[in-house]
């Protein structure tokens, strides 16, 4: 690995979110969530798994942050749980619930290691679902309360925030196809609460900058740039119009192009509800904007689909999700959003794997070549990214647990430690080795 492909002032971390890990699920005056209520609702969730319990980091968080002190990294990306710090529909504070996060922050700080909170990762408090969720206007504004709280109670510690995290899963896969909380099939709610979102992230920066809060703001987004299946007009043109619900219905607003017309033109009823200053306020500057790769798709030219696009089929190897790994896609990822959008300051918030692991027979180790060999592709592709000219500043590993996986609950692992969901135990895998190796310069890319 080469200095000039990686700076040395580059961010290395690890990333997980409050209701895949905590656990502590009706502990210290913590409501119920979205995802609580979504767990209980029969075929939501495989075997109705839920959070409840998960990895307990709630209890043995100084034996992760003493993983993430020996992984190496600089940085660890964790959410806030909405629910454990703002539980009743008073809206009043839950002063236990912030204990926990200063617990967790102290810890790491203490190690070296520097907090980056995400203010929402999905689990709204279900009493503003009860209300009627994001596609309601007023859930922004609770949205903008409750994240000047935390600025307010964690921000002499923490210097690194992000507002949301993929908005777009929050509005069409909450709020359009129902495959996660709150489990509903609306398409003109689901754009509404798209709007909304964006809505209470500029909010809530406005609320960060007005209070002269320190340190860094910025959001992450799950987007999409697919790649033409030919090299015909029709199929690029398809690849351009892909990119529009996943990339220009977020990156538009908060650039200041607005909600790509062509793509709403195609669903007459996913009206947007923006009222006056609402796009002003989402296209506030910010700090940094997080991206979120997985895979890339590839799709081709259909003229029966209401896009002109469809999906094809590829020759690439899978995860266990069904994701193409296909590591040249970050780099044309990350190039096409630097080239079409100008952002001068982008970190890969999450980038990571599921296959189907399992400790060795002693239990002492657990061998995981594939997502090895996917983390050097990925990692290859950040580093040819930014030889590129191409604005990195930072990488978090998803994950740095096996995790409960939303819909998927347990079924799915893309840990670098193994967690036994049994007693809790911990075993670092092979992939851990090697990040390790990757942040301390040992391995070349």
């Amino acid at each position: 690995m080469s200095e000039s492909a990686f700076p040395a002032d580059f961010t290395w971390g690890t990333a997980t979110a409050s209701y895949q890990v905590e656990g502590g699920h009706d502990l210290e005056g913590r409501g119920p969530s979205i995802w609580d209520t979504f767990c209980r609702t029969p075929g939501c969730v495989a075997h109705r798994h839920t959070g409840d319990v998960s990895c307990d980091q709630f209890h043995r968080y100084r034996d992760d942050v003493a993983l993430m002190r020996d992984l190496g990294v600089s940085s660890y990306r964790f959410s806030l749980a909405w629910p454990r710090v703002f539980p009743q529909k008073s809206l009043a504070r839950n002063p236990r619930g912030f204990d926990y996060y200063h617990r967790l922050v102290d810890e790491l700080l203490a190690n070296g290691i520097q907090p980056a909170v995400t203010l929402y990762h999905w689990d709204l408090p279900q009493y503003l679902e009860d209300a009627g969720g994001w596609p309601v206007r007023d859930t922004a504004m609770r949205f903008a309360d409750f994240a000047e709280a935390c600025f307010r109670e964690l921000g002499d510690k923490v210097r690194t925030w992000i507002t949301l995290n993929e908005p777009w899963c929050s509005a069409f896969l909450g709020y359009e196809t129902g495959e996660h909380a709150p489990g509903r099939r609306d398409r003109p709610a689901a754009y509404q609460a798209a709007h909304h979102l964006m809505l209470g992230h500029g909010l809530a920066a406005q609320r960060f900058r007005q209070g002269g809060f320190k340190g860094k703001l910025g959001i992450t987004l799950v987007l999409g740039t697919p790649r033409p299946a030919t090299r015909r007009e029709e199929d690029l043109l398809a690849a351009d119009r892909a990119a529009d619900k996943p990339t220009r219905m977020f990156l538009g607003p908060l650039t200041g192009r607005g909600y790509p017309e062509r793509h709403l033109a195609a669903w007459p009823e996913a009206r947007i509800p923006v009222q006056s200053g609402d796009m002003e306020l989402v296209a506030a500057p910010l700090d940094f904007v997080g991206i979120n790769y997985y895979f890339e798709q590839c799709v081709g030219y259909s003229p029966d689909a209401p896009e002109r696009f469809v999906q094809v089929p590829t020759s690439h190897p899978r995860t266990h999700m069904g994701w193409d790994v296909v590591p040249g896609g970050l780099t044309r990822h990350l190039t096409a959003i630097w080239k079409e959008y100008g952002l001068e300051h982008l970190v890969i918030t999450e980038n990571g794997c599921a296959y189907p692991d399992a400790l060795t027979e002693d239990g002492q180790r657990c061998h995981d070549p594939d997502r090895v060999a996917y983390l050097r592709g990925h990692l290859g592709a950040c580093a040819e990214a930014i030889r590129a000219g191409v604005p990195l500043e930072g990488y978090y590993l998803w994950s740095l647990l096996d995790n409960f996986e939303w819909a998927f609950g347990y079924t799915r692992r893309f840990g670098i430690v193994y967690c036994d969901y049994v007693d809790g135990r911990r075993v670092p895998k092979d992939s851990f080795s090697y990040y390790r190796e990757v942040i301390a310069g040992h391995e070349r890319l």
